[in-house]
């Protein structure tokens, strides 16, 4: 493994554990060259999965994309970041046993969606102005109207 710090390409493991959701296992290295510590992070993967955007093109999937979006729709929001960790892992894992290896972008937003609707309202709405290409104030409130509150009682 590569350190982050000096670029070296020899690294000792000091410590190695699975993570609390034993999704992954996590582990902390020490650079043989100039001594930093780092921590690494190793995960299954069940197949190697290709996005389909809504242009054509593809792209590989990254999970650490996925991840950023929803660490930007929740910030400054009281949500656990290991509840965070968790849902992506299961959006992951629901994707890779889905039994195909493209998958579209508008599954993905709609599985996100479907995850901070649970999470967090206000990171809902964040992630569906962006996701849903608002233009106007007006967009907001048709949105929250239709979908934050259908029934009148969120």
């Amino acid at each position: 493994m590569r350190c982050p710090f000096c670029g070296n390409d020899d690294s000792q493991v000091k410590d190695s554990r699975p993570t609390e959701d034993h999704a992954a296992i996590r582990r902390r290295r020490l650079c043989t060259n100039c001594g930093a510590r780092f921590t690494t992070f190793e995960r299954v993967q069940l197949r190697e999965l290709t996005v389909l955007k809504k242009t054509g093109q593809r792209e590989a999937f990254d999970r650490e994309k996925l991840l950023g979006s929803m660490r930007t729709s929740l910030r400054k929001r009281n949500v656990d970041p290991e509840r965070v960790e968790r849902v992506v892992n299961s959006i992951v894992r629901r994707l890779e046993s889905s039994g195909e290896s493209e998958i579209r972008a508008e599954t993905i937003g709609e599985m996100v969606m479907e995850a901070l609707h649970q999470l967090d309202q206000v990171a809902y709405v964040r992630f569906a102005s962006v996701y849903r290409n608002f233009r106007e104030v007006s967009d907001f409130g048709a949105f929250i109207d239709n979908e934050v509150r259908p029934d009148g009682d969120d």
